[in-house]
C-alpha cells in the first residue's frame, strides 16, 4: 500500500466505522455528519478532486429519492394514507385478521413508496387498532416493520438501496418488479406465518364490541387534495411501468403536486428527509475516493470472482455487511465492485434483495424498524430487541433463501 492510497482508504475505513457505530468517538456527530466529514476529507486531502467528487455523486438516485419524498409527503398531508388505513383496518374482525391486514397493507404500500415513510404513517394507527381490539400491539408492530422491509424489495422505489442499485446497474422498473416482486409477495406470506405462530396466544383475542375503524390517529382526509394526489401518483406509477426515466418522472410528479396541491410548501419540505439526502451524497464521494485507489481489484483478487458471484455467498456477504454498517452503505460498498463482478442484472438484483431482506435480522437492521420501535415507545409500548430477533432471524433467513432460489 502506497502513501497515495493509504490516506483515502483510512478516510474510507473511519467513515464506515462511524456509520456502523452511528457516531464518531468523543465528538457529537451522527451518521449524516460522519458521511459529510468523510466526503470533505476526501476532497481537502487531495484524495479526490472536486470534479471527480461531483462525478462520484449519483444525482439520478438523489433526484428519484427527493421526488418520491415530495410525492409521499403530499399523500400523507392530504390524509389519504390515514384514511386508507382506517378503512382497511375497520374490516378486520380478529387478531389474526388484524395481523394479516397490517402485513398486507404495509407490504403493498412499501412496495411503491419509501418504506420508512409507510412505517411512520402506520405505526400510530396500528397501536390504536390494537388498543381498540384489546390485543397486544407488539405482534402487529413487528408485522408492520418486517413487512415494510419485505414488501419494499419488490420495486425500485421501495427503499433507497434499491434506488442506488437500479442506478448503477441501469435496471428498469418493470424488470425489477417482475424479478423481485414474486419473492417479496411470498416473503409477506412467510412473515405472516412466523408472527402468527409465535404470537398465536396473543392474537386469539377478539375485538371489543365498540371497536371499529381507528379514530383519532388517521389524519382528516382533504378530499380534493387526496383525489389530486391519488391521480398524480397513479400516473407516476404508470410512467414507471412504461419505462420512462424514474428520476425524471418522480421529479415531474413532485413539481406537479407542488403546483396543484393547496398545501403550504413549508409543510411539504418539512416531510423531506434532507439529512438522508446529504448522507447519501457524502457516501457517494467517500466510496468514489476509495475506488480511486483500486481497492476493489484487491478484494476481487483475494476472494475470487467465482466465489463472490456465487448467489449464496454474495447474499450472505451482503446480509452481514447490511447489519454491520446498514444496508445503504453496504450496497455502496459494492458499487465499485459491480463492474468486476460482471455487471449482470442477477448480481444487481441479489444486492438489492439481500440488503433489503437483511434489514429484518435485528431491530437495528433498518431505519424502518427503529421508526416503529420509537413510535411505540412514545405511546408506552416497548418492542424489545429479543422479540424482534425471534421474528427477524427466521424471516430474514427464509426470505433471503427464497430470493436467491427464485433469482437462480
Amino acid at each position: 500500500m502506497t502513501a497515495s492510497t493509504a490516506l483515502p482508504l483510512a478516510i474510507f475505513t473511519i467513515t464506515y466505522v462511524g456509520l456502523a457505530l452511528g457516531k464518531l468517538p468523543v465528538v457529537r456527530v451522527d451518521r449524516c455528519g460522519v458521511a459529510l466529514i468523510g466526503a470533505v476529507a476526501m476532497v481537502v486531502s487531495g484524495s479526490l478532486g472536486e470534479a471527480a467528487a461531483l462525478r462520484a455523486v449519483d444525482f439520478h438516485t438523489l433526484a428519484l429519492l427527493l421526488g418520491m419524498m415530495i410525492i409521499v409527503a403530499n399523500l400523507r398531508l392530504s390524509g389519504l394514507f390515514g384514511w386508507l388505513a382506517a378503512r382497511i383496518f375497520g374490516r378486520a374482525h380478529s387478531g389474526f385478521a388484524l395481523l394479516a391486514t397490517t402485513i398486507a397493507l404495509s407490504g403493498v404500500l412499501a412496495a411503491f413508496f419509501v418504506n420508512d415513510v409507510i412505517c411512520l404513517v402506520l405505526a400510530p394507527v396500528v397501536i390504536d387498532v390494537a388498543e381498540q381490539a384489546g390485543l397486544s400491539s407488539v405482534p402487529l408492530l413487528l408485522g408492520l416493520a418486517t413487512a415494510s422491509n419485505v414488501g419494499s424489495a419488490a420495486t425500485i422505489t421501495g427503499n433507497p438501496q434499491n434506488m442506488i442499485v437500479a442506478g448503477f446497474a441501469h435496471l428498469r422498473y418493470m424488470d425489477f418488479l417482475i424479478r423481485l416482486g414474486p419473492g417479496a409477495l411470498a416473503g409477506l406470506v412467510i412473515d405472516y406465518a412466523i408472527i402468527a405462530w409465535l404470537y398465536r396466544r396473543d392474537l386469539r383475542g377478539h375485538r371489543r364490541p365498540n371497536a371499529g375503524a381507528p379514530t383519532g390517529t388517521a389524519e382528516d382526509l382533504d378530499r380534493s387534495a387526496g383525489i389530486r394526489a391519488a391521480i398524480i401518483t397513479a400516473g407516476t406509477l404508470i410512467c414507471f411501468a412504461l419505462g420512462y426515466p424514474t428520476e425524471i418522472v418522480a421529479l415531474s410528479a413532485a413539481a406537479l403536486m407542488l403546483l396543484v396541491q393547496n398545501v403550504r410548501p413549508d409543510l411539504v419540505y418539512a416531510e423531506v428527509d434532507w439529512t438522508m439526502l446529504l448522507m447519501f451524497a457524502g457516501l457517494f464521494v467517500v466510496v468514489g475516493g476509495a475506488a480511486q485507489t483500486g481497492f476493489q481489484r484487491e478484494i476481487i483478487r483475494t476472494v475470487g470472482v467465482r466465489r463472490l458471484t456465487h448467489p449464496a455467498t454474495l447474499a450472505a456477504t451482503v446480509a452481514v455487511l447490511s447489519n454491520l454498517v446498514s444496508n445503504v452503505p453496504a450496497v455502496l460498498l459494492f458499487r465499485p465492485l459491480f463492474p468486476l463482478l460482471g455487471s449482470s442484472h442477477r448480481v444487481a438484483l441479489l444486492l438489492a434483495g439481500a440488503s433489503t431482506y437483511a434489514g429484518n435480522l435485528t431491530l437495528l437492521g433498518s431505519i424502518a424498524n427503529l421508526i416503529v420501535a420509537e413510535n411505540a415507545r412514545r405511546r408506552g409500548v416497548e418492542v424489545q430487541f429479543r422479540e424482534h430477533l425471534l421474528v427477524g432471524v427466521p424471516v430474514t433467513v427464509l426470505t433471503i433463501v427464497l430470493g436467491v432460489a427464485l433469482l437462480r
